[in-house]
C-alpha cells in the first residue's frame, strides 16, 4: 500500500516587532531564507511593539537619538550601519541609511499593519513600511505616506485615511502591546513559533535553520 502523506501545513510565527527596527527586518529575512532552504512555508503574523511609544510627532535625528538612548559614539553608529547594510545586502533587503535621518513615531504604521492584515495584507504592509523607511527615507509617521504605502499594496488609499483618522484599530494595537509587553517582551524581534517557543534577537541563517530543525519544524 502507497502510503500517503499528510500534506505540511504552513508553521505559524508571531513576530513582535516595530517599524524602525533594522534587526527585525535582518531577523525576518534570515528567517525567511532559513525556511526557503528547507521548504517550510511560514505563516507570519506582525505583533505591535513600540521602542519609542513617547517618540514626538516631529521624530528625532536618529544619531542624536542612539546616542541619547544608548551612549553610541558616532564611530559606534556609523559601523553598526554599515554592519546592518552589509547584512541586508546578503539578505535582499537595503538599507539606505544618510546623514540627517531621523526615527519617527510608529503608533499609527501599527495601526495601518493592523487594518492590512482585515484583508489579508498584514505582512505586505509590514514589509512595505520596513522599506519605505529603512530604503526610501520616507516619514513613516506622516499619514499621506501611510496611505501612499497602502496603495502601493493594491489597498484603497481614502479607506487607509479614514481608517487612520478615526483611530478604529488604536484601542486594538494598544491592547496587542501590552498583552506582548506583559509576556516579557522588552526587545524586538521577538518570534514565537507555533504559539510555544520564543527566540529573540536576529539569529542569522545558520542558527535560524537550526532553530528550525530543533524543534522539530524543518
Amino acid at each position: 500500500m502507497t502510503e500517503v502523506q499528510t500534506p505540511r501545513t504552513a508553521l505559524r510565527v508571531d513576530i513582535v516587532s516595530d517599524v524602525v527596527c533594522p534587526w527585525c527586518a535582518v531577523g525576518y529575512s534570515q528567517l525567511a531564507l532559513a525556511a526557503r532552504h528547507a521548504g517550510l512555508a511560514l505563516d507570519i503574523h506582525w505583533q505591535p511593539f513600540e521602542l519609542n511609544p513617547g517618540m514626538p510627532p516631529q521624530g528625532e535625528n536618529l544619531r542624536e537619538h542612539l546616542a541619547a538612548k544608548y551612549g553610541s559614539t558616532d564611530e559606534q553608529s556609523a559601523q553598526v550601519r554599515a554592519q546592518l547594510t552589509d547584512l541586508g545586502a546578503a539578505l535582499g533587503f537595503t538599507f539606505r541609511f544618510f546623514d540627517g535621518m531621523r526615527i519617527y513615531n510608529t503608533f499609527q504604521a501599527h495601526q495601518l499593519i493592523e487594518w492590512a492584515d482585515e484583508s489579508g495584507k498584514g505582512h505586505e504592509m509590514k514589509q512595505a513600511l520596513l522599506h519605505s523607511y529603512f530604503t526610501d527615507g520616507k516619514d513613516i509617521s506622516d499619514p499621506d505616506i501611510l496611505v501612499e504605502t497602502a496603495e502601493t499594496i493594491g489597498l484603497a488609499g481614502t479607506e487607509a485615511r479614514t481608517a487612520l483618522e478615526c483611530g478604529s484599530h488604536a484601542d486594538s494595537v494598544r491592547q496587542r502591546q501590552a498583552f506582548w509587553t506583559g509576556q516579557g517582551i522588552r526587545g524586538v524581534p521577538a518570534m514565537i513559533f507555533d504559539g510555544r517557543h520564543l527566540v529573540t534577537g536576529a539569529q542569522g541563517v545558520e542558527n535560524c535553520t537550526s532553530i528550525l530543525e530543533q524543534l522539530g519544524f524543518a
